[in-house]
């Protein structure tokens, strides 16, 4: 596996070996040990989470605040997705940056975001599926949601037209009424 950090170096992007030949492909799509190793971090995720949305669908951006944040190891199984990580660590140098990359089925990439950051993607695919592992439980009253296109922040997003939004991810707040991490 190969771990590069990004922009923001606490998100990392993974590359896993493929090891594959006329009959398909194998890989570890994770490996405890493996990943500690090349990280240094030593996680325990708690939840497997699986979505499937349709072509221009953008979901987030979404987080969850302590005592519940979660930390999210994130890979695309089918189609293409715009994976994006905002720093909502208020004290960090980076805070309100973001990161993004494409994650496919064909790529096989992942992206470790850490607890303190937003989480979105938009599917550039006709359709993609998307699973995620996570650090701690799915918790409503710690969830929150950032504005997806808040100015601030630019995120630059691949779109052609607008995108398909939830109701809550269209009315989320701005970066400067949002909650934040400490």
């Amino acid at each position: 596996m190969m771990i590069t950090a990004t922009a923001i170096p606490d998100v990392l992007l993974i590359e896993p070996e493929i090891f594959g030949d006329e009959r398909g492909y194998f890989f570890e799509s994770f490996n405890a040990r493996s990943f500690a190793r090349a990280t240094g971090l030593e996680l325990s995720f708690v939840q497997d989470n699986h979505s499937r949305s349709a072509r221009n669908v953008l979901r987030g951006l979404h987080y969850q605040l302590p005592p519940k944040a979660q930390g999210k190891l994130v890979l695309v199984v089918q189609g293409m997705v715009f994976d994006v990580a905002v720093d909502l660590r208020q004290h960090s140098p980076t805070f309100g940056r973001w990161v993004g990359h494409e994650l496919s089925g064909e790529n096989k990439r992942q992206l470790w975001i850490p607890p303190g950051f937003a989480h979105g993607f938009l599917v550039l695919s006709q359709s993609a599926e998307f699973l995620y592992k996570t650090t701690d439980y799915y918790s409503p009253e710690h969830e929150r949601s950032l504005r997806w296109n808040d100015p601030d922040i630019a995120v630059d997003w691949p779109l052609d037209e607008p995108p398909i939004l939830a109701r809550k991810d269209a009315g989320a707040p701005l970066l400067a009424a949002a909650d934040r991490f400490p």
